[in-house]
């Protein structure tokens, strides 16, 4: 692995160079788990950031623990992001914006490199995955009404494919399984560790697993 190649040649050609569509009708797109009924409307547009903090040790991964207040996914990890806003300009714009709101970060302390393809939800969400190169001026600072902390995974661990497990959930009686990171405490899972799989494997090159 170069690690001494830097980030944004290394990700040269692997992401996509403008946001994907959001909006979609596609009858083909196949959700991360199957909900018991059938989706009424079309999935609702939303991005999430994939910040690579760069530290003087080397590149992390941000992440956050979600309130426990929240009605949504409480207590659960996760990447800054949220729906995207009619007055957001693209999917870009929405997952810095949810960064600011959620931990402080300012938009010019963040170089995106480019996006992920879109990532659709059994929760009827249609997540753009926004990867930026992070140059944090101070700490991250959680806004308290939505997040309950903040965190960082070396990139180096994110990258070894020793760091996963299985994450094992019930839904209408059926099984679910994602991917899943242990990291000082915290339990990465769901859609949160599928989205960091998906990042892995873009930046090793391998096909999905």
């Amino acid at each position: 692995m170069p690690f001494d190649m830097p980030i944004a040649e290394l990700l040269a050609g692997r992401l996509l160079a403008e946001p994907p569509a959001t909006a979609s009708t596609d009858d083909e797109l196949v959700p991360d788990w199957a909900p018991l009924e059938p989706f009424s409307r079309p999935p609702t547009p939303a991005a999430v950031l994939i910040g690579l903090v760069r530290r003087p040790e080397g590149h992390t991964v941000l992440y956050t623990e979600r309130s426990p207040d929240l009605r949504s996914h409480s207590g659960q990890v996760a990447f800054p992001g949220g729906k995207i806003d009619a007055s957001d300009l693209h999917a870009g714009a929405a997952a810095l914006r949810e960064a600011y709101e959620e931990v402080g970060l300012l938009t010019h302390e963040a170089n995106v490199l480019g996006y992920m393809e879109p990532y659709f939800t059994g929760s009827n969400y249609l997540i753009t995955p926004v990867v930026a190169e992070v140059f944090p001026s101070g700490p991250f600072v959680p806004n308290p009404g939505e997040v309950h902390s903040v965190f960082e995974v070396p990139l180096r661990r994110i990258l070894d494919s020793a760091s996963y497990g299985h994450f094992r959930i019930k839904r209408g009686g059926k099984e679910h399984v994602t991917w899943q990171i242990d990291h000082d405490g915290h339990i990465i899972w769901g859609i949160t560790a599928n989205l960091t799989r998906k990042f892995r494997d873009l930046v090793l090159g391998e096909v999905e697993a």
